[in-house]
């Protein structure tokens, strides 16, 4: 049972205190609610990914049990969770000293005015608090309907292609959602129905779909295929126009499913993509909100007793690790460091050509154009575009910042390269599509068999054989004909297949 209550007395002082220290700076965020909850609570809210009424699924309770073990073995500790929503909610675990939960809320703040104004963010449903328990809702009346293994079983198949996004559909905009709607009413309009038709839950996916089952009736009556030869085969054209990497919404538009799975993956896909920006900004984010959190405590809310107190949070979260990037600290740092380059002049043509190294070191056009210029990164930017073009060599060398490889001779992570170039190649390699292969469906009548036709885009990223094999079998019960997936194996191209029996490949 979720048990979170509002804040009150000395933390909601502690909150309006903050609330105009963040103001005072320049932040602009959506009006802020805390509530204050024990651990057990905020790992039930952590597993549910920060909302306290989702759809019954196994995962959730793997996830709560994981994080309730490593707390307990003392592996781990959430000091908050903040919602992308309008009004943004957090919560903060009542066991957290007085500078926790100073630190906490100068963070949540900061993460507040970053969903507010990313690019990336901009179309992302504010409402998701209520839509979150409405697809709770829906889901639990297809279980009493169809049965929960039933469901639960098709929800792991849709769930292990939730990754297959398309970044582009973020931003679609609200007068193209409008436009959609009107395109949707004339089609309902033409055949004599309304939408109100469909059950009055169904999902925006499920009312996509049936309007473009519409459309395709009304081309095939206005284009029907004359008469040909019975001997001679007819080559069906493929509905995918161009390339999609959106498979669930492939799955919607041309999948033999019925209406409750239908709008099962609308469900799970609008919550992906509700997720994904989160995904494609995590140094972005937390380096914003580091960077903030960090000023607003040394400059206006601690007290002289609790510098130390801070410093040793503080520093235990920018801790770095061998194995793996912290956003924290790479994102923390590079804010500072745009702030600094841009208040001494640090950018430009000048500057980048210039050879004397004397000079460049003690450079300083006292342009004072920083916290601008940070304000403008948070705006526009995501994780690949941030690291791209402001994680520079100068930077690199000054953070001592190396690529590591484990070696199995000695047991640990050694340092593998100190080259710049090498550093920020795998470091981009790590962000593009999070490091997963870049999938496109392109056929939908492969072979004239309406078998679908999957192409691996080689950006760098190789294809896990395994990995591939089970969700080729995942899509197949989804698309309920053979399905192929082409890739390129030591420089020739390769298709793998699941028929429904077995795995197989064959070289083009």
């Amino acid at each position: 049972m979720l048990r979170s209550k509002s804040i009150s007395g000395a933390l909601r002082q502690l909150q309006q205190q903050i609330e105009a220290y963040a103001r005072g700076y320049g932040l602009d965020f959506f009006p802020q609610i805390f509530e204050v909850c024990d651990y057990d609570t905020i790992n039930i809210l952590a597993a549910q990914g920060g909302f306290p009424s989702r759809y019954p699924h196994w995962r959730f309770g793997m996830d709560y049990d994981q994080m309730s073990k490593g707390y307990a073995y003392g592996l781990q500790k959430i000091y908050e969770m903040v919602v992308n929503t309008d009004p943004c909610y957090a919560y903060l675990l009542e066991a957290n000293n007085w500078v926790d939960q100073k630190i906490v809320m100068a963070h949540v703040y900061a993460h507040n005015d970053f969903f507010k104004n990313n690019a990336w963010f901009a179309n992302t449903d504010r409402r998701m608090m209520d839509q979150m328990a409405n697809h709770g809702v829906k889901i639990r009346r297809y279980m009493e309907k169809y049965g929960v293994d039933r469901v639960e079983s098709f929800i792991d198949k849709v769930l292990s292609l939730e990754n297959l996004l398309d970044p582009m559909e973020l931003f679609e905009t609200q007068e193209i959602k409008r436009r959609r709607e009107e395109l949707e009413k004339q089609f309902f309009d033409e055949k004599g129905k309304t939408p109100d038709m469909l059950d009055q839950h169904s999902s925006e996916a499920l009312r996509s779909y049936i309007r473009a089952k519409l459309q395709e009736e009304k081309k095939k009556d206005l284009l029907k295929a004359k008469e040909k030869s019975a001997a001679k085969e007819i080559k069906k054209s493929s509905a995918i126009e161009t390339p999609m990497r959106d498979i669930l919404l492939l799955l919607i538009q041309f999948a033999p499913l019925e209406e409750w799975e239908l709008d099962v993956i609308g469900i799970l896909r609008e919550e992906a993509y509700y997720y994904l920006p989160q995904r494609m900004t995590k140094i972005m984010n937390e380096g914003w909100a580091s960077y903030w959190h960090s000023k607003i405590m040394t400059e206006k809310a601690l007290d002289g007793s609790e510098i130390l107190d801070f410093a040793d949070k503080h520093s235990g979260v920018m801790a770095m690790s061998r194995q793996q990037i912290n956003p924290y600290k790479v994102g923390i740092e590079l804010f500072r460091d745009i702030e600094y380059r841009w208040n001494t002049g640090r950018f430009g043509k000048e500057y980048v050509e210039c050879e004397d190294m004397e000079l460049k070191a003690k450079w300083d056009r006292k342009t004072n154009l920083g916290q601008q210029k940070i304000f403008e990164v948070r705006r526009t930017h995501n994780d690949i575009s941030f690291i791209d073009q402001f994680f520079t060599q100068e930077f690199c060398e000054r953070q001592q910042i190396f690529t590591y490889k484990f070696n199995p001779k000695t047991s640990r992570y050694e340092i593998e390269s100190r080259e710049f170039e090498a550093i920020k190649s795998k470091l981009l390699a790590q962000l593009t599509n999070f490091g997963q292969p870049v999938i496109e469906a392109v056929d939908d009548n492969y072979q004239n068999r309406s078998e679908l036709l999957l192409v691996h885009r080689h950006y760098g990223v190789d294809l896990d054989v395994n990995y591939a094999s089970e969700t080729l079998r995942n899509l197949f019960a989804l698309w309920k004909r053979p399905v192929n997936l082409q890739t390129t194996v030591e420089d020739k191209s390769v298709v793998f297949k699941f028929d429904g029996k077995e795995f197989k490949h064959s070289s083009l």
